[in-house]
């Protein structure tokens, strides 16, 4: 939705040593400015930031990227968001249709927006100031175990009984702001008007940037129903948001690790003994939103459940919305609390230690949990239930988004159902992965090409580092290149297709959320942990540089001849005969820059 080249403007006219410095001290370093990483716990800087790369990287936690990305990673912003962040803090309006179009209707959308905070802040000050004066409320709170210290770290307050007691913060109480923010109720027969929220213990929900878009509320006594939250509004979705997220971020970010459970008492009375990186869900189950957001911030994602029949199902429902946003190198897992407790009543029966310790001894990885239901109810002694067992796991495999993962829940649904991994792949109906290349001719599968190799990443690593030195290559088309060549190819033509030679930074993030990401992501890793090897590049590095790239495609070239060779002259297009005449020719030349 946002254009590439206003990514690059952007980059362009932002610092990172700026945008870093406003939320982590930097001091100056050689070349590069330094800090204690704000993404992990340590004691001597080992957090980098490059002026003249415009990437930062911690050689303590691997955690690097452009400003757009330490912006994500810090504010806990998805990609957009970071960059209208990033936009605004130097008042770069961002390109969108809805604003070329419609101006008018995108200032009143956000005055709207506006308005609708306002009211809920509002809102949420009178709760909070109510809650002093509400012996009951505090009486809960207390006998709940909660501290004045983590009620005012959560914001709690307290909704009194009445009707209309929200007129204390509206001038107007017919103000629609209230009724769109879901803090007033417009009776459908008679039209009048009365607080959602009476008589609760009231918890505000903040979205990532810290504003409160909606509440819930916990009764006082035995009223239904017991958790009320605020209705879906303009700035309240319940299927994208998490309680306590916002005042999770450091915890989570320290430990790397984010707790899922079922409701916000929960997260605020494990906080209370120390567990401060819990989330929870707002009345609904867990969705792919969710897990997507969850992963963002964190490696681990624990989802705690109750053990009984209700916590089963919902921990399957979490588990297929999570498929299809599963990341290899990140973990999701399942811990099942005894059927007479919550995570509330746990942590304050057996303590912090304990708790901590039954989310590492006894949850269980999604892997096994997937397996483990799917045969709940197989006879894998028969034939038939073999077969149902593959039949079951078609729709939930075919949506596994992490490749390596998937690969390896297949291997051991084969051990099960008494066939290699390939035989279910056909049995599933796996398509051959479709190549994503050039034109013209795709050499054998068996074929020994140079698709990833310490070369190959040699050659990444010297374009990312280097995009200028890309113009002093000539690509070659008739070839369809593979893997992590296919990468180096399309970090050159990227370069190669640029008006003026991108940064390092900008051309990253072009290949954000693409085919390469995963590859530039590791290679970047690797270039930054070593970064005496990039300091000072001389004419001989590029010409390196150069001469491995060509060294590359003469492989390739060789490797078509041989595979068009075999085919046997009789048996070739006129396409491939001319193909094969080009390559012939070019092989009599000296290759080079």
């Amino acid at each position: 939705m946002i254009p590439q080249d206003f990514i690059d403007q952007l980059l362009t006219r932002v610092d990172i040593v700026d945008v870093v410095d406003r939320c982590v001290p930097l001091k100056k370093g050689g070349q590069n400015y330094m800090a204690c990483c704000p993404f992990h716990k340590e004691k001597s800087p080992s957090f980098t930031v490059s002026p003249s790369k415009q990437f930062y990287h911690c050689f303590g936690c691997g955690a690097h990227g452009s400003a757009i990305g330490f912006v994500m990673e810090y504010q806990g912003l998805p990609f957009v968001d970071a960059v209208k962040f990033l936009a605004d803090s130097i008042g770069l309006p961002v390109p969108q249709q809805e604003r070329a179009a419609n101006p008018e209707v995108v200032r009143a959308a956000r005055a709207k927006q506006l308005s609708l905070e306002d009211a809920l802040s509002r809102a949420a000050a009178f709760y909070k100031q109510q809650l002093k004066s509400a012996p009951n409320a505090i009486a809960y709170l207390k006998g709940r175990g909660l501290t004045g210290e983590i009620a005012a770290r959560y914001g709690l307050g307290y909704a009194p009984d009445g009707w209309q007691n929200l007129e204390a913060i509206a001038g107007d109480y017919n103000d629609s702001a209230l009724v769109d923010s879901g803090l007033v109720i417009v009776a459908e027969d008679s039209g009048r008007r009365y607080d959602r929220f009476r008589d609760r213990v009231m918890f505000p929900i903040r979205n990532q940037r810290g504003a409160i878009i909606g509440f819930g509320g916990r009764v006082l006594g035995k009223g239904e129903p017991k958790y009320l939250n605020s209705p879906e509004t303009p700035l309240f979705e319940k299927g994208r948001e998490l309680y306590g997220l916002y005042e999770a971020r450091q915890a989570v970010r320290g430990a790397n690790a984010v707790l899922v459970v079922e409701g916000y008492m929960d997260v605020v009375a494990l906080a209370q003994y120390g567990v401060e990186y819990a989330v929870a869900t707002l009345g609904t189950a867990t969705t792919g939103e969710h897990v997507r957001k969850l992963l963002r911030h964190a490696d681990q994602v624990y989802f705690c459940f109750d053990g009984d029949k209700a916590g089963q199902k919902a921990a399957w429902r979490a588990l297929e919305n999570s498929l299809p946003q599963l990341v290899d190198g990140k973990a999701l897992h399942f811990l099942f609390l005894p059927q007479e407790h919550d995570p509330d009543s746990y942590i304050r029966e057996f303590g912090r230690e304990a708790f901590e310790q039954a989310l590492q001894e006894q949850s269980i990885p999604l892997s096994a949990y997937f397996i483990r239901q799917l045969c709940s109810d197989i006879d894998l002694s028969a034939p038939e239930g073999r077969a149902e067992l593959i039949k079951q796991a078609k729709p939930l495999l075919d949506q596994i988004a992490a490749p390596m993962l998937g690969y390896i829940i297949r291997k051991r649904l084969a051990e099960l159902a008494q066939v290699d991994v390939d035989e279910l792949d056909m049995l599933l109906g796996r398509p051959r992965s479709e190549r994503k290349g050039r034109r013209n001719y795709q050499l054998p599968r068996d074929s020994n090409r140079p698709e990833s190799t310490p070369m190959v990443r040699r050659e990444i690593k010297w374009a990312l580092m280097n995009p200028d030195w890309a113009h002093h290559i000539d690509i070659r088309e008739s070839q369809i290149y593979e893997g992590e060549m296919a990468t180096l190819v399309a970090i050159i033509e990227r370069i190669q297709a640029s008006e003026a030679s991108p940064s390092s930074a900008q051309l990253a993030e072009s290949f954000r959320h693409s085919e390469h990401e995963a590859v530039i992501d590791s290679v970047l890793q690797e270039s930054l942990r070593e970064p005496e090897e990039f300091a000072n590049p001389d004419e001989r590095d590029r010409e390196n540089f150069v001469q491995g790239f060509a060294r590359l495609m003469a492989r390739y070239d060789q490797e078509l001849v041989t595979a068009l060779s075999n085919k046997g002259y009789e048996h070739l297009s006129q396409e491939e005969l001319q193909l094969l005449r080009t390559l012939l020719a070019r092989r009599a030349r000296p290759t080079g820059g």
